[in-house]
């Protein structure tokens, strides 16, 4: 029986931790064959070597594509783009995919969908059809109208793909794969943070910490480096152990950092350990018994949600997305941060949603990926 050619493109920490039950999917089908590109900060170690988790997790890339120019701003993330559609347009003729998949909004997803798009490849998206901030919003509603099949997480996300005018038949309820890690990942802490060195104090995993992990809103690159000083503020006032992740590499991700070593240096604080990253399923294991997750990652908001962990969402990043109770919304204020995160702590859990999916969400995109494939040529409906 001849196979289907998936090739899917991990860029970042966070599109691997979205997509990694899928990939295994692919794996055990009998229909499919993967192809396995990573690029852009999966591949850079100031971003965690996310390339190496990779294949230490069984999965071989077939391409490995270096694109991020250096420098986080705009016109780097633009220039990014604009060679990432070079060097994947010369990887996609190389390995000559039946579909390419891509993941959620970022830069390097728009450049997934255009080279795949010129190529007359089709394409399928995960993550379209939801709302959030900054200019995220336009580039997923772009590569969905680029996209043939669409593999979305939730029930609205599917509603308004299909009010834009996508073929229903087209959009699948798939749930998000991040959840499948949640649902088969033992969620004990012992030994967790023994093979990460971080910098900074050794945190006590049996006793209540916060994680906090924020990134620069592209929109707003200029105010990064005030926004994480809020946020730093806000925990040093409370001086409760924290575990504090690096930003992402979007504009403004330099601002934060030197923000980050500036605290780090000035402050010396002996309540903060600060790391690059972690394994998808070890950052689940962490959060999952966090007493509050704090910053602007949507993992607060979807992964979050399943497991019932207190998150307070800082600023404007987050603005629109669908989520659980288990979400205090503040500006970036270190006295509305410290108050929310003061609240969320006298809650406690929160009940469990499956608002982003119920962990089978892999093996139906591994399904639906097996059908026939749309026509490249679209018919949307209005």
């Amino acid at each position: 029986m001849t196979q289907k050619n998936v090739c899917v493109v991990v860029t970042s920490r966070a599109s691997y931790a979205r997509i990694k039950s899928l990939l295994s999917a692919i794996q055990g089908h009998d229909s499919l064959r993967l192809q396995l590109v990573v690029a852009a900060s999966a591949l850079l170690h100031r971003y965690g070597s996310v390339v190496d988790v990779i294949e230490s997790d069984g999965f071989k890339p077939n391409a490995t594509v270096h694109v991020v120019i250096e420098g986080t701003s705009p016109e780097t993330m633009a220039a990014s783009t604009g060679l990432a559609i070079i060097q994947l347009s010369s990887k996609f003729q190389d390995l000559k995919p039946d579909v390419v998949l891509t993941i959620a909004d970022r830069y390097e997803t728009m450049a997934t969908a255009i080279a795949a798009s010129y190529m007359n490849i089709p394409l399928a998206h995960t993550q379209g059809g939801e709302v959030t901030g900054s200019i995220d919003d336009g580039v997923r509603n772009a590569v969905s109208r680029l996209a043939q099949l669409h593999l979305v997480s939730t029930d609205q996300s599917r509603s308004r793909l299909i009010q834009m005018g996508e073929d229903p038949t087209h959009v699948k309820l798939t749930g998000c794969p991040s959840i499948d890690l949640i649902a088969n990942t033992s969620l004990d802490t012992d030994g967790l943070l023994d093979q990460y060195g971080g910098v900074g104090l050794e945190v006590d995993l049996t006793q209540p910490y916060l994680v906090v992990l924020q990134h620069p809103v592209t929109t707003e690159y200029e105010h990064a480096f005030d926004q994480i000083a809020a946020t730093l503020e806000a925990i040093k006032g409370l001086k409760i152990p924290t575990i504090w992740f690096w930003p992402n590499v979007d504009a403004g991700s330099d601002e934060i950092s030197k923000g980050l070593r500036r605290f780090r240096e000035q402050t010396r604080p002996d309540y903060v350990h600060f790391y690059r990253n972690f394994t998808p399923e070890d950052f689940v294991r962490l959060i999952a018994n966090c007493a509050c997750l704090v910053g602007n990652s949507s993992a607060a908001i979807r992964e979050g949600s399943f497991l019932g962990t207190p998150a307070v969402n800082i600023g404007t990043r987050q603005h629109g997305r669908e989520r659980g109770d288990n979400v205090i919304d503040v500006q970036p204020k270190p006295p509305d941060i410290i108050t929310a995160i003061k609240t969320q702590l006298a809650h406690g859990r929160y009940h469990r949603s499956s608002l982003y999916g119920d962990g089978k969400a892999g093996r139906r995109i591994a399904d639906a990926l097996a059908e026939p494939l749309p026509p490249i040529q679209k018919s949307l409906t209005y």
